[in-house]
């Protein structure tokens, strides 16, 4: 073993749970001499090195600078694979190259907001964990929120009028309303209608459901622009209207606009 695995996966924990931003580096190959072996791992924030090593000296100076450079730009999750000279890159005497792969876990900046508890969002809001995103769950019951399994990176606000939590959410959060019907929907889009312009806004229901939300909101003045904003029915037209397989269609709508607008970049670069 080139590193102590516990202690690295219980730095890695703690630093995902604190939404710390890090790069984990990995010395993958070596060709020539390098003063650490394959497989040896370092995990580096904006501070410098947090844990492991991948030996010290030039290599890591070089390695801790360039994960830096990667932070400063990076948001959401990304990778870097690099190729480096030792004599002519790293400025070392002795000969070869050591190739080193960079795993960057940049800021968390794609807010969601789930307005509603229910059995949709039972499913939806454990999906939405499991992506780089922040998830904040807002319901007036107390026990359909207490059912959803508590995650970092899951807010429970529990409130009796939801609408009134609209202004908190910050700049470019997607909004998701998938509450218990058109009563406790209609509050809610009326008051993100009128004061934000979110990059998403998807509503739960039939079409029939839509004509009757924007008739309502025509006769709140909200403007024609605003009703034509919101999608509604929420999620890609695929699979069939159970809890599981609506909530696998709005994620997948949530993916498919959050790749439109490149909120968060994920592409591999190759050297």
């Amino acid at each position: 073993m080139t590193y102590d695995v516990v202690q690295y996966h219980q730095r890695l924990t703690s630093l995902l749970q604190s939404e710390t931003p890090f790069v984990t580096v990995t010395l993958i190959d070596i060709r020539g001499s390098a003063p650490q072996i394959t497989g040896a791992k370092a995990i580096v924030t904006a501070e410098g090195i947090e844990s492991g090593t991948i030996g010290g000296g030039k290599i890591e100076a070089a390695a801790i600078e360039h994960a830096r450079q990667l932070l400063a730009t990076a948001t959401g999750t990304s990778c870097d694979l690099v190729t480096w000279n030792l004599q002519t890159d790293i400025g070392m005497t002795c000969g070869g190259e050591v190739k080193l792969f960079f795993e960057v876990h940049g800021k968390v900046d794609w807010p969601i907001a789930v307005f509603g508890a229910g059995h949709v969002a039972q499913v939806l809001v454990p999906l939405l964990c499991q992506l780089h995103c922040r998830v904040t769950c807002i319901d007036p019951r107390s026990d359909w929120l207490t059912k959803i399994p508590d995650h970092p990176k899951l807010t429970k606000r529990c409130v009796q009028r939801p609408q009134e939590l609209v202004g908190e959410q910050p700049s470019g959060t997607f909004f998701v309303l998938i509450s218990k019907g058109h009563a406790t929907d209609l509050p809610v889009l009326s008051e993100l209608l009128k004061t934000r312009d979110a990059p998403y806004i998807g509503v739960i229901g039939s079409p029939q459901k839509a004509s009757v939300l924007r008739r309502e909101l025509k006769q709140l003045n909200v403007s024609p622009q605003k009703i034509d904003s919101f999608c509604c029915p929420i999620g890609l037209p695929l699979g069939n209207n159970t809890p599981a397989e609506i909530s696998i269609s709005i994620l997948a709508q949530l993916i498919q606009k959050r790749d439109e607008l490149g909120v968060l970049q994920h592409k591999v670069k190759r050297f």
